[in-house]
């Protein structure tokens, strides 16, 4: 009697990238929540993660020629935001308010000459704020990913994904309690991030396009 095998498909891989601390802080809440996710991941969707530095001039193309990645989550710290951010557009802008880490401050400068004016987002990112405000953390779609290293390093992603079949895209997230210690910035503990980003991953991997839901801005 003649055995069939039945070959399963390898599982799909995320790569989840956060940033090392900038401006002057001691931790960077985007890179403590992957770190603590990874640390805590059981599921057969295999997580791969990394963490960038704060400078322009991404690497993120080298990552995914590493990893080989089906889904790419970018994630990185907005202070001042409420709520899990995944944002639906990159601009083809570096406009920096601050110097990055290693002391660059461009301004008003492509992040790559004669490239499209903008990259859209390849997540479901509606239905990952669905998910998580199901699961009772606080979410929203942001319109864009600024004009810092965070939306330069989204721009460069969604271009190297282009056309390779690999869902790809940033979400933004707010302080920890450890960062917003002695200022009025908003928190959101890093526990909770983590769960968030744990959401944004698996529906990542089951949809292969976004959930018609409400998510726009009047400004």
């Amino acid at each position: 009697m003649v055995e069939h095998l039945v070959l399963m498909p390898p599982p799909t891989r995320v790569l989840m990238t956060g940033f090392e601390p900038f401006g002057g802080a001691a931790s960077n809440s985007s890179w403590d929540a992957v770190r603590l996710l990874a640390s805590r991941w059981d599921s057969p969707i295999s997580l791969v993660t990394a963490c960038l530095p704060v400078t322009f001039g991404s690497a993120i193309d080298d990552l995914l020629a590493e990893h080989s990645p089906d889904v790419v989550i970018a994630v990185g710290l907005a202070a001042g935001r409420t709520a899990i951010t995944p944002e639906r557009v990159a601009l083809n802008l570096m406009d920096a308010r601050i110097p990055d880490n290693d002391g660059a401050r461009p301004i008003d400068e492509p992040v790559i000459p004669g490239g499209p004016a903008a990259y859209f987002s390849g997540l479901p990112v509606k239905a990952m704020v669905d998910r998580m405000r199901t699961a009772g953390l606080p979410a929203e779609v942001s319109q864009t990913a600024g004009t810092f290293v965070c939306n330069e390093v989204m721009y460069r992603l969604m271009r190297a994904a282009e056309g390779t079949g690999i869902r790809a895209g940033f979400i933004h997230v707010p302080a920890s309690p450890a960062l917003a210690e002695g200022t009025a910035l908003p928190f959101l503990p890093v526990e909770d991030i983590a769960r968030g980003l744990g959401i944004a991953a698996i529906t990542a991997v089951e949809l292969d396009r976004d959930e018609r839901l409400g998510g726009g801005a009047e400004s």
